[in-house]
């Protein structure tokens, strides 16, 4: 039998390193594995467990076996003529040869795109990985119904605990009605890890109960650098400095100020971390930690695809509670749900490049960016977010316990096209989404609706040195306690293009600005309606400071309660009532 077919995968068969220490993983055995683990895992095996020095390969090893004669050639008669008989049998025989020669070709191809099966077995699926990563990849078939238990992990390559072998190669893993679950008693560790040279494809999957090991300083910096609570006493002591005398609205305006005043750490955490980058290095990247991903981590350099697959019931002690991208990820037809971080991205976290594809974000939770974390805001740390879109998608029902129940993008572009941000909640700010320390947020054809916060920006908060484009979009129904039930800037700028800010509401006994609430900020309106809002105390449409917000002459500020613009301490021009 020849190398090529000892290699499952096709090509030249693989070389064997040297020696090393097995791991346990492999030590489990070998026997019963069909496909990708039958005799080609066999011979991988002896070739890895060779002991001699030098570099040959297994079949190098074995006695030169006698060449095969050719097709024999014409027969030569005694009057010397040749037997054309003979001759044109000959030709056959080597056709043939041949023929077959490509139909085996063809079918080692074949074998290759249909995968190898991966019988219902932890151990064998942790040994087809491993065989996979050492020649080349390829396409393993995972047990239909199967539900793969994994118990026990490996440290890997110290980015911590793994379920499964952390992907080298280029590894799909393609299932019916399978799934990948941690046993619910086993240590903690998360089920997948895309190393720096990897690509993983996942189809049709169940990823379930990863855990990884508490990051307390992942929870510190999500808490520390945009909780109005650390900063809420000397905030106050300052706020005369902004509430200007207008007066007949003292009461809210002194309130917003010191809301403003509050939210200054975000833009010094951008500062410090400038001055962190002056002095080496680029502190705007996040390092992998041990407690990220506790589904799927994907490693600066990796790449992921998830297509029609699921990961459900996760906890990660850091950031990115059932996938932490550094990479390159794609999440298309699929769900993330029901999964939490103790630091930012209760459902994900990217610091690479995202893209979420008609798939759905939902019931997830974490300090700051329930659904998605854009970057990690720190004060001085690294923490930059990366390039997220989300197209024809579903954020919902995600909650923060501080700040951007949906969406946080810090650092970092985040682009929604044709998606829903809907039913999210946040401890303080920005219900649905929050764009600080000079995040990029682009909102195209979006519904952000029925999103609450416990402080300000119901539907859409945009802090210090910020940007925000909406357009042809629906902020509606939002809720906030104080200020800003639809959208608020704090220093931030945002562009309101073709888009109805409609019927949302600022409920706490000293609320101002139902549709729209400007600290400081810019904000234009294009023709766009900011209409039917509410708040406790006036104005219920827009609330300014300055002189920041222009209002075109195919915009509209109508029906707002208790008034339109009315009772801000500047109006803005074109807004009556």
């Amino acid at each position: 039998m020849s190398n090529d077919e000892l290699t499952s995968y096709g090509g030249p068969p693989p070389v064997p390193p040297g020696r090393r220490r097995r791991k346990i993983w492999v030590a489990a055995g070998v026997a019963g594995l069909t496909g990708v683990v039958g005799l080609a895992a066999l011979g991988g095996v002896a070739a890895r467990d060779q002991k001699s020095g030098d570099r040959n390969s297994t079949s190098d090893a074995q006695p030169a076996a006698a060449p095969r004669p050719e097709a024999p050639g014409p027969t030569a008669e005694a009057d010397g003529r040749t037997d054309d008989k003979a001759t044109r049998s000959g030709e056959e025989q080597g056709a043939d040869r041949k023929g077959h020669e490509a139909s085996s070709g063809e079918q080692r191809r074949d074998d290759k795109d249909r995968g190898r099966e991966v019988p219902c077995d932890s151990d064998k699926l942790i040994q087809a990985i491993e065989y996979a990563n050492d020649n080349r990849g390829g396409t393993l078939e995972l047990a239909k119904g199967c539900t793969y238990e994994l118990t026990r992990s490996d440290v890997g390559d110290g980015t911590g605990r793994n379920g499964l072998p952390v992907i080298t190669q280029a590894v799909t893993l393609s299932g019916r009605d399978t799934t990948i679950v941690r046993a619910a008693n086993a240590e903690p560790f998360r089920i997948l890890n895309v190393g720096r040279s990897g690509h993983l494809t996942l189809k049709n999957v169940v990823v379930k109960g990863g855990l990884t090991q508490a990051d307390p300083i992942a929870a510190s910096r999500a808490r520390v650098d945009l909780s109005a609570k650390a900063v809420a006493k000397p905030a106050k002591a300052g706020a005369g400095t902004n509430a200007k005398a207008g007066a007949k609205a003292a009461t809210p305006t002194k309130v917003p100020a010191a809301k403003a005043a509050t939210k200054v750490p975000a833009a010094t955490s951008a500062s410090a971390a400038e001055a962190a980058r002056g002095a080496g290095g680029d502190a705007t990247l996040v390092d992998v930690a041990p407690g990220d991903g506790a589904g799927l981590l994907v490693q600066r350099g990796g790449r992921a695809d998830v297509e029609h697959s699921e990961f459900l019931l996760h906890h990660a002690g850091g950031n990115g509670g059932a996938i932490a991208n550094f990479g390159t990820a794609r999440v298309a037809h699929s769900r993330v749900a029901t999964s939490s971080a103790g630091g930012v991205g209760g459902g994900v976290f990217n610091a690479g490049v995202f893209r979420v594809e008609e798939a759905t974000i939902t019931d997830n939770s974490a300090v700051d960016g329930g659904g998605i974390g854009n970057g990690v805001p720190g004060l001085g740390f690294p923490g930059g977010g990366g390039t997220l879109w989300v197209w024809k998608s579903t954020i919902e029902r995600n909650r923060a316990i501080d700040n951007a129940g949906g969406v946080l993008t810090y650092r970092g572009t985040a682009t929604l096209t044709e998606t829903r941000i809907v039913g999210n909640h946040s401890g303080e700010d920005g219900g649905g989404l929050l764009a600080l320390g000079d995040g990029q947020l682009a909102l195209e054809k979006a519904l952000v609706a029925r999103n609450s916060a416990d402080d300000t920006s119901g539907g859409l908060g945009v802090g210090p040195e910020s940007t925000a484009v909406i357009e042809h979009s629906e902020i509606t129904e939002n809720v906030a306690e104080r200020n800003g039930g639809g959208l608020t800037t704090y220093g931030g700028t945002a562009v309101v293009r073709n888009t109805a800010i409609v019927a949302n509401r600022v409920v706490g006994q000293n609320s101002v600005a139902g549709g729209i609430y400007n600290e400081g900020g810019q904000v234009r309106l294009e023709g766009s309606t900011v209409q039917a809002n509410f708040s406790v105390l006036p104005p219920g449409g827009i609330w300014t400071n300055n002189g920041g917000v222009e209002i075109d002459r195919s915009s509209a500020v109508t029906a707002n309660r208790p008034t339109n613009c009315v009772g801000s301490p500047v109006v803005p021009d074109r807004c009556f009532g």
